[in-house]
């Protein structure tokens, strides 16, 4: 065959290409290996053996192999893989607009921010192209006229590049340009801490198109900590404090205004102020000294509408803020800050630091020393000059970490931040200084943890699963063909060889529902193999000899397998570019298997099938058992699409009728919200545990949260979601919910359960083994880049099938019967999600099972679709719907062998995969069972009763099925 000496050496230098990467991973585990058995579970012995092994050689010849350098190299897991914390930050563009303007308080300026701040929530638009939206709106409704180059705006001396008479376009694009490399510093100064972490293999990237930096961290178990460490803007400031006199009387106005209009508050009628605020335990310069459990409740009263209109001329700007931590004295309260603000809310002195330390004060506390700036040393200067007696509060990032008296004027910049702290503390704090500051403050709008146990779980059931499957492939393939199934099953490993290969050399994380896209993927090299088979099988039974029946079978299946192959990665592409995380993992290693089995079962099979039958030997496409199968089975589907009909529009009529009235159980990837799974030591009454719940996630104002909990794997597992504290996206939220969960809990827990052995749980004990974390804003996207993922999927689907079969009639079959099948799944979905114990929530998951499902059942139509093309050219006498009949039975057997094959695949995945891929493959196999049936009865059925009404040009003879002729007759 032409081209076989140069597949045979593609086919060499990838496999040494992909040898060479995996070498590393190999290794890598083999040491690892080696440490854990003679270490056990002993961290320190296990670090030992690992320094000790580390110092081994492996010479290869070709390549040394040393421990450190190989795990360097080493094929990355994903989280679910390995554990650890993956975070999504957003960088606060409203801070960066501010800083743009010189924080101007034109009113133009600060209603189009508070405008854009509202709009936000619900749109998949960039912050500043809403808020250059919201400007020309608002400037245009009040006839101002206001240029975006004016003194006001933008054309301050912090924008040198703008002038005065700059146009508003080039404005635009100048802020835009500064913004995004305000974004980019800000991905640099996250990467640096995060190298101070210590994280093994971290991945840190920008979002596209946002200003969201994604960072994800295997092995890390400290999420509060990560948290921390990544949120900190280390904008340190240095503000005037207002003390209890000039605060007093606004704090009494409150206690009366709450007992009369407390439910505008947010808050009950009954809570008194003044007794929440404990001024008579005050030994600070703060104006409150308020218990940790009712923060929430001043927080709310403070920052009401209410309240901040009553607010004095002279607190008129005044900040409230929380001490870092709680005082040495009393660990159970937090001291609250009067600060004395201003009509822009700088800070008197806000300047970067250019050095900091560990030191000790004269009681031999912890403390950090610094050394600011010129720019920062000169206004710490005029500011304690001018507070000579007085206090002056230090911040970070809006905690006040001390509020000393100033002694006497500091001229040299140095100054020192106490705050009650640990040695860790402080070193986490000079880590953060060092590493520089954030233009902007961040926000975690997105979280995951995976602890390491169920890392652990997931490998080993995504392992078993994958084993099972390709067992179940290999058994299956070589029964039904014989001995071109073993070569089928040569080429199949030599693909799976390559994509683990290219993964690593590409640096891609491997995750879980990767995994299940490389078993798909296996799915997909079978049915080229059954497609190729097939056709050899019929060339075979027309009596061409054994050479030219293969070389028939691979010239006319190819057409097929291109097509088919086209529309999946077609799909693949979609969900890369439109989904997230795992889900662009999914794809990745779809679309990798999709073009590996391209060049292993098509290209490669075809060198080592030919290297044989031109030897002279033989080679069985069949076994006695299956040579006959479907030979010559013919059903009329087109005389029956009737039934069809009516059975498809009952059922998209019912799954309609319960979608509108039950709806979905939407994840919190469409909702926003936590989840949380939760491993006991002992069975649990669920109900039970969610009534509890309910009890403690109540809000202050008597309300009750949205609290589900549902049994995940096992009975001592449960998957608790809630929707409480939702808009609140601070590290302190997240404390606070995992403080009320494990109070809610507690009964049900080991008795000497600490909060932090709650929070940390690993295989043998109980407690939180998994998080998720989803704001509002990041849901919104989510949920609207489904929708396009699945729209966009269609609309190239369709021009696909329009361009190659030049036919709208398939492309509108082809179409519809995808409508069908999404129908169908939505549908089950909406009614059995109550009553399935796993999970059956609308998520970025499902979508990218419908996505999927939606590619195999257009592969599934095309290769019906092309053998009808082929048979418009060639059976001319015949009627169309006895040729649309020829064309589906002679596929049959394609048909069959395809959808079975990934049916036992995807059943094995179910049940072996883990809890996490359930939902996800259970999508998949009513897809892949109703996907068989639409492309025969929906997309065949719609393409024929369309075309039998077309001109006789375009269709050939009559249709005697149904005694109806052609329009054009």
């Amino acid at each position: 065959m032409q081209g076989k000496g140069l597949i045979t050496i593609v086919a060499i230098v990838l496999g040494l290409i992909c040898l060479n990467e995996l070498l590393p991973t190999w290794y890598a585990s083999k040491i690892e290996k080696q440490a854990t058995a003679i270490a056990g579970d002993n961290p320190e012995k296990y670090q030992k053996e690992i320094a000790k092994l580390s110092k081994d050689t492996l010479n290869l010849g070709f390549t040394k192999l040393y421990y450190t350098k190989a795990k360097d190299k080493e094929m990355k897991l994903g989280l679910d893989l390995k554990g650890g914390i993956n975070v999504l930050l957003e960088i606060n563009q409203r801070d960066l607009v501010n800083d743009l303007t010189n924080y101007s308080t034109n009113p133009i300026l600060i209603e189009a921010l508070n405008k854009t701040d509202e709009v936000q929530k619900n749109s998949t638009k960039s912050y500043i192209d809403n808020f250059f939206d919201q400007f020309d709106a608002i400037n245009k409704a009040k006839g101002t006229n206001l240029k975006l180059a004016d003194p006001e705006i933008f054309g301050n001396t912090t924008l040198t590049e703008v002038k005065y008479n700059t146009p508003d376009d080039q404005v635009k694009s100048i802020v835009k340009r500064k913004i995004d490399a305000s974004v980019g510093t800000a991905f640099e100064v996250i990467r640096t801490r995060i190298d101070k972490l210590g994280a093994i293999q971290p991945n840190v990237q920008r979002v596209p198109g946002t200003a969201r930096i994604s960072v994800e961290m295997p092995g890390m178990k400290d999420i509060d900590k990560v948290k921390k460490m990544l949120q900190t803007s280390a904008k340190l400031q240095f503000w005037e404090v207002q003390q209890v006199p000039e605060i007093a009387p606004y704090f009494q106005t409150l206690t009366s205004i709450v007992a009369a209009k407390g439910d505008s508050m947010g808050v009950a009628k009954n809570v008194n102020f003044m007794n929440l605020i404990h001024l008579d335990k005050l030994r600070t310069n703060g104006v409150a000294n308020v218990k940790l459990s009712d923060t929430a409740v001043v927080n709310k009263i403070l920052n009401s509408k209410v309240a901040q209109s009553l607010r004095p001329a002279n607190i008129k700007y005044t900040q409230f803020m929380w001490g870092y931590k709680p005082e040495a004295t009393d660990s159970e309260s937090l001291v609250l800050y009067a600060i004395r603000g201003n009509i822009n809310q700088k800070a008197p002195v806000d300047g970067a630091v250019e050095s900091a330390s560990i030191g000790y004060d004269e009681l031999s506390r912890v403390v950090v020393d610094m050394q600011m700036d010129s720019k920062g040393a000169k206004e710490w200067k005029t500011l304690t000059e001018k507070n000579v007696g007085k206090p002056v509060a230090v911040t970070l990032d809006g905690r006040v970490y001390t509020a000393p008296n100033v002694v006497n004027a500091i001229p040299n910049g140095r100054t020192q931040i106490s705050g009650n702290f640990s040695q860790e503390e402080a070193k986490e704090l000079v880590d953060v200084l060092g590493a520089g500051k954030l233009p902007a403050g961040a926000k975690v709008v997105q979280a995951t943890v995976v602890g390491p146990s169920l890392g652990q779980e997931s490998i080993d059931a995504g392992l078993m699963s994958f084993i099972i499957a390709f067992g179940i492939i290999i058994v299956y393939i070589i029964f039904y063909y014989g001995g071109a199934g073993v070569y089928a099953v040569i080429a199949m490993i030599i693909n799976l060889f390559y994509i683990f290969g290219i993964m690593d050399s590409g640096d891609f994380t491997l995750t879980l529902p990767g995994i299940a896209g490389i078993v798909l993927t296996m799915a997909v090299a079978v049915d080229t193999n059954v497609i190729i088979y097939e056709r050899t099988k019929e060339e075979l039974f027309a009596g061409k000899g054994i050479l030219e029946a293969y070389k028939d079978g691979f010239k006319h299946a190819l057409n097929a397998i291109i097509d088919g192959h086209t529309t999946t990665f077609l799909t693949a592409v979609v969900l890369f570019f439109f989904g997230t995380g795992p889900i662009k993992g999914f794809a990745l290693t779809l679309m990798i298997g999709i073009a590996m089995t391209l060049f292993t079962s098509v290209l490669l099979s075809r060198v080592m099938i030919f290297s044989r039958l031109n030897k002279g030997k033989g080679l069985s496409v069949w076994t006695p058992a299956t040579k006959n199968l479907f030979r010559n089975t013919w059903i009329d589907f087109i005389g029956k699409r009737k039934y069809a009909y009516i059975f498809s529009a009952v059922l998209t009529v019912v799954c309609i009728i319960s979608i509108a009235t039950h709806g979905f159980k939407y994840g919190i990837d469409f909702t926003g919200g936590r989840n949380y799974v939760v491993r006991f030591d002992k069975n649990i009454n669920v109900n039970d545990i969610e009534e509890k719940l309910v009890t403690t996630f109540k809000t202050e104002d008597g309300k009750n949260s949205s609290v589900e909990a549902k049994t995940f794997g096992n009975d001592r597992q449960l998957k608790i979601s809630t929707d409480y504290l939702i808009d609140d996206e601070s590290l302190k939220a997240d404390q606070i919910i995992e403080q009320k969960l494990f109070e809610g809990l507690k009964t049900n827990l080991p008795a000497n359960m600490t909060l932090k052995d709650f929070k940390s749980a690993d295989k043998d004990h109980a407690g939180i083994i998994s998080s998720e974390k989803v704001g509002p804003s990041v849901a919104d996207d989510i949920k609207i880049h489904g929708i396009y993922a699945v729209l966009a999927a269609l609309g190239m689907i369709f021009i696909y099938i329009l361009v190659r079969f030049r036919k709208w009639q398939f492309s509108l079959g082809a179409v519809a019967s995808l409508f069908h099948d999404a129908v169908i799944i939505l549908g089950a979905y909406s009614l059995l999600h109550k009553y399935m114990p796993f999970n059956m929530e609308i998520n970025q998951d499902f979508i990218a099972a419908i996505l999927t499902v939606l590619g195999y059942s257009i592969n599934d139509t095309v290769i019906i679709f092309d053998r009808i093309r082929e048979y418009l050219r060639e059976k001319k006498s015949i009627t169309l719907a006895g040729l649309f009949d020829d064309s589906i039975s002679s596929t049959l057997g394609r048909t069959f062998n395809t959808s079975f094959t990934t049916i036992l695949v995807i059943l094995a995945i179910f049940i072996f995969g883990g809890d996490n891929l359930r939902g996800f493959m259970f999508a998949m196999l009513i897809g892949i069972g109703f996907g068989t049936y639409s492309s025969i009865f929906v997309a065949s059925a719609i393409a024929y009763d369309f075309l039998k009404t077309g001109k006789e040009e375009d269709v050939h003879g009559k249709s005697t099925t149904n005694k109806e002729v052609l329009a054009s007759k």
